[in-house]
C-alpha cells in the first residue's frame, strides 16, 4: 500500500532544531550544582529531538562547542542526510563506529580534556554505566530528564506535526468508521483504522490502537481481541498518527445502537468531566489542578474509584512524555504554554463497560486550543444509510 500525497504534509513549517543544542547548553549549566561540562544522550528520541537522526543506534556527546554523533556504519550516509536537513550540520560532527568498543574509543577520545560527563540517568543501562565509568576519563555524574524537560515547550514546525496526525487520525475514523456497524471484530476494525491512516499519509499509528468493545470497553487498555462488535456495544476508540516523528492522541467512545439509560449517564458523566478538564487546562495551571477538575465531577456522579488512571500526559515525539496531568504530578507541577496535553478522563464498570473522552490540546497562556475536532457524539460515525 503506498500512502496518497497529503497537501498537509506537503506544506508544514521547518522545526527550528538549530536552537536547540544552545537552549540544551543553558540548562546543562544550571543543573544541579553545574558540575557537568557535557552531556553524554543516549535516549534516541533525544538524539533526533537535538540532532534530525532517526537511526536505532546511536550517541551524542554534548560539548560546549560541538555536537559528536556516534552511530554505526549502517547510518553513515543517513545520518549525514539528516543532520543537513535538520539544518544542524555545522554544529555536528559524525563518527562511525563498527563495533561497541570502537563507539567507546571514539567518545574516550572526544571527552578526555573534560573534567566531568554528564548520562542521562533513565536512559543508561547499568552494564553502560559500568563501561563508562571504566573506560572515559571524565568524573560521570547524573542529569535527570533535562532535555526531556526542554521538549515540553514546542515550536510551530512540532506543534503543526502534530496537528498534521491529528488531522488525519479524525479523517481516518470518518472514513472507516462505519464500519462499526458491519459486526467486525475489534482487532479487524483496529486494522481497518491503522490502513487509513497510513492511506492518508501517516508513518505509522502513533501507537497500539485501542478497540474495546462491550464489557472490554471497561478496560483503559485493552487490546484489540477476536470478539466481535455488537448491537449495544459501547466501544472505546483509543488511537493516534504519527507525521515526522511526531505523535497524535484521541479517544472517541461510539454506541452501537440507542445506549441504555445507564450507559447514556456514564457518557454524560465523562463528557461532563472532560470538558471541565479542558476548561481548566491553561499556561501556568498545575497539573493536579487539571486532573481535579475531571475528577471531581465524576466523583460527585459515584464513580470515583471507577476512574483509575490519571487526566492526561504530555504529546510530542513519544505518545507519553511530560508533563502529566494526574494527581500524581509532581507538587507545584505546572503547564507551560506552547505544550501539547491530552485531557482524557473516563470511567470503567467491570460487566458493564466504560467510557473514555480525550482531546489533545495547544496549552496557550489564556487557555488552550484543541487539534482533536472528531465529533464526541456516540452514534459518530453514522451507520451506513441502506
Amino acid at each position: 500500500m503506498t500512502p496518497q500525497t497529503d497537501l498537509r504534509l506537503l506544506d508544514l513549517p521547518p522545526m527550528d532544531t538549530a536552537v536547540r543544542a544552545a537552549r540544551l547548553r543553558v540548562a546543562l549549566d544550571t543543573e544541579g550544582d553545574g558540575r557537568a561540562e557535557s552531556l553524554l544522550v543516549t535516549k534516541l528520541v533525544n538524539i533526533r529531538w537535538l540532532t534530525g537522526f532517526t537511526g536505532s543506534a546511536g550517541l551524542a556527546l554534548v560539548r560546549p562547542d560541538r555536537i559528536l554523533l556516534v552511530t554505526d556504519g549502517r547510518y553513515r550516509t543517513q545520518a549525514g542526510e539528516q543532520v543537513a536537513a535538520a539544518g544542524v550540520a555545522e554544529q555536528v560532527e559524525i563518527a562511525i563506529g563498527t563495533t561497541i568498543a570502537a563507539q567507546t574509543e571514539l567518545l574516550a577520545a572526544a571527552t578526555s580534556d573534560l573534567e566531568s560527563l554528564a548520562l542521562e540517568a533513565h536512559a543508561v543501562t547499568w552494564a553502560d554505566q559500568r563501561r563508562y565509568a571504566d573506560e572515559l576519563a571524565p568524573e560521570l555524574v547524573a542529569s535527570d530528564g533535562l532535555i526531556d524537560r526542554l521538549r515540553v515547550t514546542k515550536d510551530d514546525g512540532e506543534i503543526a506535526r502534530i496537528e498534521a496526525a491529528a488531522a488525519i487520525a479524525t479523517e481516518a475514523l470518518a472514513n472507516v468508521g462505519h464500519r462499526l456497524w458491519e459486526g467486525l471484530t475489534e482487532s479487524a476494525f483496529g486494522l481497518e483504522l491503522d490502513t487509513e491512516m497510513r492511506r492518508l499519509g501517516a508513518a505509522s499509528p502513533s501507537f497500539e490502537t485501542i478497540v474495546a468493545s462491550g464489557p472490554n470497553s471497561a478496560k483503559p487498555h485493552h487490546r484489540p481481541s477476536g470478539r466481535p462488535i455488537v448491537e449495544g456495544d459501547l466501544v472505546v476508540l483509543d488511537f493516534g498518527a504519527k507525521v515526522d516523528g511526531y505523535c497524535s492522541d484521541m479517544t472517541r467512545t461510539v454506541c452501537i445502537g440507542e445506549p441504555s439509560a445507564e450507559q447514556q449517564r456514564i457518557l454524560d458523566v465523562v463528557t461532563e468531566a472532560q470538558a471541565a478538564g479542558v476548561a481548566a487546562v491553561r499556561g501556568g495551571a498545575e497539573c493536579r489542578t487539571v486532573d481535579a477538575a475531571c475528577r471531581d465531577v465524576i466523583t460527585a456522579a459515584g464513580w470515583g474509584e471507577a476512574f483509575s488512571h490519571g487526566t492526561g500526559h504530555g504529546v510530542g515525539l513519544e505518545i507519553h512524555e511530560d508533563p502529566r496531568l494526574s494527581f500524581a504530578a509532581p507538587e507545584g507541577a505546572t503547564l507551560t504554554s506552547r505544550s501539547v496535553v491530552t485531557v482524557e478522563p473516563g470511567v470503567y464498570l467491570a460487566g458493564i463497560g466504560g467510557v473514555r473522552v480525550e482531546d489533545s490540546l495547544v496549552v496557550t497562556d489564556g487557555g488552550a486550543r484543541s487539534i482533536t475536532h472528531a465529533p464526541k457524539d456516540p452514534a459518530w460515525p453514522s451507520p451506513p444509510t441502506t
